[in-house]
């Protein structure tokens, strides 16, 4: 598979995500915007972000945003790394019903996780990393 056909399909979205650009709009698309706006409004992101400077964004902020920058390119498959890592509880609640939406519409995802309930909530197989060895948990 070419890798820009890979790229398309699997996404990848690292605990912290990269900005290669002051503003946020940039990050998306024009015909990414309108579903960008919902995608956000759903995890709780003020309206204005697309406006936004990245660097007055708050981590919780670009957490989400990297997301719905990801989700936008309706991949298959989401490689997620700490999604949730630095969000508040309604926060984690909000991008867990975003990313069981994306499951139930029968998206894939590899997500690598400290909380072991959030592992049984969102996953269908879960593993542990122990001593350098992937072992069923």
């Amino acid at each position: 598979m070419p890798a820009a056909e890979w790229r398309r399909q699997a996404i990848y979205l690292a605990a912290e995500s990269g900005w290669w650009t002051d503003l946020v709009g940039p990050h998306f698309a024009k015909d990414e915007r309108d579903a960008a706006a919902r995608l956000a409004e759903q995890l709780g992101v003020r309206p204005a972000f697309l406006g936004a400077q990245v660097a007055h964004l708050s981590t919780g902020e670009k957490q989400r945003l990297a997301l719905v920058r990801a989700l936008v390119k309706l991949p298959r498959v989401l490689l997620l790394d700490e999604p949730t890592a630095a969000l508040d509880a309604a926060s984690v609640n909000r991008v867990e019903a975003v990313l069981a939406d994306f499951l139930a519409r029968g998206g894939a995802m590899v997500l690598v996780t400290h909380d072991p309930e959030q592992a049984h909530r969102l996953g269908t197989a879960q593993f542990r990393m122990n001593s350098g060895k992937l072992d069923p948990a």
